[in-house]
């Protein structure tokens, strides 16, 4: 377990690429058994609570209550937006300009479990917004792939992936939204959460990185 910060009332901690974020405590397929697990390892009576949500192929900065009372303040910061999430992500292309907002509508198709940008608002409809900033490039098969850091400003389903493939710039191994290279996992990885912490009001931040290997490594940073 890499834990980023601990106390009695939270953890921050890397979710690895290919875990569930939540899940049955008996199944070690998922993060509250791993937590479970090192909480087991260190002899605390202590109990894994998820406030928020990475799908199973990203990974990266993840927070969980230790008790049900933290858990109501944590899921209280995320719904207000009070938690800064910062992600990098690898998108195919370059965007046009090297830092910028994106604000679409949002439809989310739960049969398909997939989301889809559209152009009026209706029943089902989301607004989604996020800024972005280029860190750098990479050319990979003759194609110009561009590393980005990515601040969300709301958190719909697959927001990310949507908006910048609905733009020709899908993530890079994300078959699901158009790319054509899908010789690894989604390029997308949560690097940074910042937030005031529930009883002490002390500013967190951590933040972690991808593992230096494909396709991260490509770049130099």
């Amino acid at each position: 377990m890499h834990v980023l910060y601990e106390d009695r009332d939270i953890i921050v901690c890397v979710k690895p690429v290919g875990v569930l974020s939540q899940g049955q405590a008996d199944k070690d397929d998922n993060m509250i058994y791993l937590l479970g697990q090192y909480f087991a390892q260190k002899d605390e009576n202590a109990q894994a609570y998820c406030v928020h949500r990475l799908d199973r192929s990203v990974g990266g900065t993840m927070v969980y209550a230790k008790t049900q009372r933290a858990a109501a303040k944590l899921s209280a910061l995320v719904s207000s937006n009070g938690i800064t999430k910062e992600y990098l992500a690898i998108v195919c292309g370059v965007p046009g300009e090297e830092s910028g907002v994106y604000k679409d509508l949002l439809f989310k198709d739960s049969t398909k479990n997939k989301s889809f940008v559209v152009k009026r608002m209706r029943k089902g409809v989301k607004e989604a917004s996020l800024e972005y900033s280029v860190v750098g490039s990479a050319v990979n098969d003759g194609n110009t792939l561009s590393l980005v850091r990515i601040r969300l400003h709301t958190g719909r389903t697959h927001q990310i992936r949507v908006q910048f493939s609905s733009r020709k710039m899908p993530l890079f191994g994300d078959g699901k939204y158009g790319s054509r290279d899908n010789h690894c996992d989604v390029s997308l990885w949560s690097h940074r959460l910042s937030f005031r912490h529930p009883f002490t009001n002390e500013t967190i931040d951590v933040s972690s990185v991808p593992d230096n290997k494909y396709p991260w490594n490509m770049f130099e940073e």
